[in-house]
Parts: C-alpha cells; sequence; structure tokens
C-alpha cells in the first residue's frame, strides 16, 4: 500500500519582523496551544539579542541558526543483517528543523531564569561560534567523518 503523499506547508511570515524562520521558531516554542505566550517569549528573546550584540535581531538570529544547522548526519541502514551508521547530506528544511530543536532543547535545559533570556542567550552563542548547539553540531559532524567509510551503503535518493 502506497503512504499517503506528504505535501509541502506554506509558511506565513510572522506578524513583527515578516519572517518565515521567526514563524516556524515560534511554532517550534509553542506548547499546548499557548501561540501568544509563544510569540512573546520569541519577541522579548530578539529585543535582547539586539540590546546584547547591537545589531539588527533577525540577521543575529538567521546567523545563529544557520551556524547551528548540521551539513551531514549519520543515519541507521540495514545491509545483510547488520545496521551501519551511514553518512548523509542534511536537506536544507531538515537543516532549519535541527538547527531550531537543538537550539531550544539546550535552552530549555537550562534553569534559573525567564525563557526568553535563555533562548537569547542561546541564540547569541550559536550566532557566535560557541555554546553548546555549536558542540552538539560538531559531534554530529564527528560521527558522520568516523562513518564514512561505510558511506558506500548510503541509499540513492
Amino acid at each position: 500500500m502506497r503512504r499517503k503523499r506528504n505535501y509541502k506547508r506554506e509558511h506565513k511570515p510572522d506578524a513583527k519582523h515578516g519572517s518565515v524562520a521567526v514563524s516556524r521558531f515560534v511554532n517550534y516554542i509553542m506548547e499546548s496551544g499557548k501561540k501568544s505566550i509563544a510569540e512573546t517569549i520569541i519577541y522579548d528573546a530578539l529585543d535582547i539579542v539586539a540590546k546584547e550584540t547591537k545589531e539588527n535581531p533577525l540577521t543575529v538570529f538567521e546567523k545563529a541558526l544557520d551556524n547551528a544547522a548540521p551539513i551531514v548526519e549519520v543515519v541507521s541502514q540495514r545491509v545483510g543483517g547488520a545496521n551501519y551508521q551511514v553518512q548523509r547530506e542534511v536537506r536544507a528544511d531538515r537543516r532549519f528543523v535541527l538547527a531550531a530543536r537543538w537550539i531550544l532543547e539546550i535552552a530549555r535545559g537550562k534553569k534559573g531564569m525567564k525563557m526568553s533570556k535563555k533562548l537569547a542567550g542561546e541564540i547569541i552563542a550559536a550566532f557566535k561560534n560557541e555554546g553548546e548547539v555549536i558542540k552538539k553540531k560538531q559531534n554530529t559532524h564527528r560521527m558522520a567523518e568516523a562513518n564514512r567509510a561505510f558511506a558506500h551503503f548510503a541509499r540513492r535518493q
């Protein structure tokens, strides 16, 4: 039986900055359907980023996402009864998803301050190419590099 086709979604830009990336990020932050709270968190975080870096918060945010996004990752591939970790290039839409997920995961893991402050700190750290998000990206790249020997098992898409 064939799988249902997964259509690409058209994302609308957010109200304040007119950015599709910010509106998608708002949806990742959102919990229990509380979008207005998620918007408040991201807009407050971008205001903090603007104050601390003295740059356009939208460009800082996009550069941070770009710095945090992995280029290659490993996927499990079954070949002849054995599972191999095969490196694969990450598609553009998945790069955004992984970067956003990692930034949020690390920001949520920190304790002791408001979410907007934690998120702003992670965005600034990723913008400067430092912090836990960049470590996570480097670990992903290191895993892919270590398993390059199994690249010939990768299926062509």
